[in-house]
């Protein structure tokens, strides 16, 4: 009986080293993958999320500001016309 457990733990050792094994080949190749993706987009000149999202701020800060002067302008501007008019 105990060449039968003894099988079946030399079995059972084998498929566990057998998993083990694929799970660190598959960890390997998800790094070499993630690795590979990482140059390519490097190459693409992406921009990055910080960068992104600092330029998005300073668009709608300038977009405020100008929507200001806007307005100023055309205040001046009605305030032109009346003084020549007056």
């Amino acid at each position: 009986m105990q060449t039968k457990s003894t099988l079946a733990d030399d079995f059972s050792n084998l498929l566990t080293n057998a998993v083990g094994a694929a799970k660190g080949v598959g960890d390997e190749l998800k790094a070499a993958s993630r690795a590979r993706m990482d140059g390519i987009v490097a190459d693409m000149d992406l921009v990055g999320r910080e960068e992104f999202d600092v330029l998005k701020d300073m668009v709608a800060s300038l977009t405020t500001d100008n929507e200001k002067m806007g307005k100023t302008i055309t205040s001046l501007k009605r305030e032109i016309t009346k003084l020549k008019k007056g």
